[in-house]
Order: structure tokens, then C-alpha cells, then sequence
């Protein structure tokens, strides 16, 4: 009985599109970021990315659903440009965090059961 007391569940998973890999946990807190801050720059800083690196992977998700997951716009010579989620990429996240929040609620009754 004591070794399982020192089980936990845990799990891991991600979006996929025609079988490739679309949007993980490291994409969520990207797109989350986006939203949040209306910019990528903003975003790739908060999570101490580089925005090369959340640009690649923002293209990468575009690719793999052929469709557009953020609209950018460039600001003038003040700056001022920014960057929203298209309704892909709100239904992307959506889709992903619903997911998400049944799992933790079927891993929080499992667990619940265990202790019985």
C-alpha cells in the first residue's frame, strides 16, 4: 500500500493537425502572453524567450494549419505596433485550455478515489 501512496498521475499533451504537432503547453503560455500584452515583443520577454524563437513558433502553428494564428501590425516611426490572436488562435487556445481543465478534473477525482 505504501508504494502506491507514492504514485502520482500526471499527464502531457498537445494539439496536432493532420498528425503534426500544433500547439503544446510552451505555445499556450506563448498565445496567452499575446493576448495579454498585445504584442510579441512584450510576450517573448515576459517569458524570457527570444522573439525569434516565439516568431519561428508562431509560424510553425501557422503552417501547420494553413491558417493565420496572430495578426501583427507595424507602428510608425513612434512605434506603436502590436499583435492580437486571430479567432484561430482563440479557438486554438480555447480548445486547448477546455482539454486542459478536464483532465485536471478527472486526475483530481482519480486521485480522490485512490484515497478511498
Amino acid at each position: 500500500m505504501a508504494a502506491q501512496s507514492k504514485r502520482e498521475f500526471s499527464y502531457k499533451f498537445w494539439l496536432e493537425c493532420n498528425g503534426k504537432p500544433v500547439l503544446g503547453k510552451g505555445g499556450v503560455q506563448i498565445l496567452q502572453e499575446i493576448k495579454k500584452e498585445g504584442s510579441l515583443t512584450k510576450a517573448a520577454a515576459n517569458l524570457s524567450m527570444s522573439y525569434r524563437y516565439v516568431w519561428g513558433y508562431l509560424h510553425k502553428i501557422e503552417k501547420a494549419l494553413g491558417e493565420p494564428v496572430v495578426d501583427t501590425h507595424k507602428g510608425g516611426r513612434l512605434g506603436g505596433g502590436g499583435a492580437r490572436l486571430t479567432k484561430v488562435g482563440e479557438n486554438l487556445l480555447s480548445d486547448y485550455k477546455h482539454l486542459e481543465d478536464n483532465l485536471d478534473k478527472f486526475l483530481h477525482n482519480a486521485k480522490s478515489k485512490r484515497s478511498d
